[in-house]
């Protein structure tokens, strides 16, 4: 069955979004604690996760990913309460988001793969095919699948790395505002490298191969024809006689 573009973002929402909207949620628009949201935001990724090990005997990568996160983040919340660690603390979300992206392409299954193939295959039966085909049969195609995968990796490292440097040498409430500018910028980017390296070479493959795929399918249609035009001349033939 052909994966659609909301079938590939239900998961990334529910994996993701949510968990991470909730805890924002809970700490501050409820006024929780830190270590109590990242608790509760824990729920839905140690559910899904769960639920994915009984069901189909297989680990949810990206929930699985979330809860280490949360998991990580209460523990760290046990440490005495220091501003600057706490900001620090922040950007370890970015941290292990990115390396769990590098590891899953060293493992040959790259995880930014699931956002990003619906943008591109739409919902097209013929398009889906031809992406299995370029998948199976082209180096190049899986390549840039990876480095479109490495790029985010990279870029939320790089995130994490500046937000902890400007966490230790900027004043705290400087910080503050400075670290959501710096993901923004962070996101922009991985958008437009990640697109320029991976997204945009795979999506030129993929018309490329869409093209050729109609040209062998030309010469079946000619035959086709052909041979309902000869049936038809001698129907004619036959009928003069």
């Amino acid at each position: 069955m052909t994966k659609t573009k909301k079938d590939a973002l239900v998961p990334l929402i529910m994996d993701v979004a949510v968990p991470v909207g909730s805890y924002y949620l809970f700490r501050d628009g409820f006024g929780m604690s830190t270590v109590a949201a990242l608790g509760w935001s824990s729920v839905l990724p140690a559910v899904r996760t769960g639920w994915s090990v009984v069901k189909d005997r297989t680990v949810n990568g990206l929930a699985a990913l979330i809860l280490f996160v949360n998991v990580a983040g209460v523990l760290l919340g046990f440490v005495a309460g220091d501003p600057r660690l706490m900001l620090a603390k922040d950007s370890g979300v970015s941290s292990v988001v990115g390396i769990g992206i590098l590891v899953s392409v060293a493992m040959g299954r790259p995880v930014m793969t699931a956002g990003m193939k619906p943008w591109l295959v739409k919902g097209d039966e013929q398009r889906e095919a031809a992406w299995a085909r370029l998948l199976d049969g082209s180096a190049a195609f899986r390549r840039f699948e990876r480095v479109f995968s490495v790029v985010w990796g990279v870029v939320l490292l790089g995130e994490c790395v500046v937000r902890v440097v400007g966490a230790y040498t900027l004043p705290v409430d400087t910080m503050v505002w400075l670290g959501t500018v710096i993901m923004v910028v962070a996101m922009a980017l991985g958008f437009l490298v990640s697109g320029a390296l991976g997204a945009g070479p795979m999506a030129a493959m993929l018309e490329a191969e869409l093209k050729c795929g109609d040209q062998e399918r030309e010469p079946e249609r000619g035959q086709v024809h052909g041979r309902r035009g000869a049936g038809s001349v001698a129907v004619g033939v036959a009928g003069a006689e």
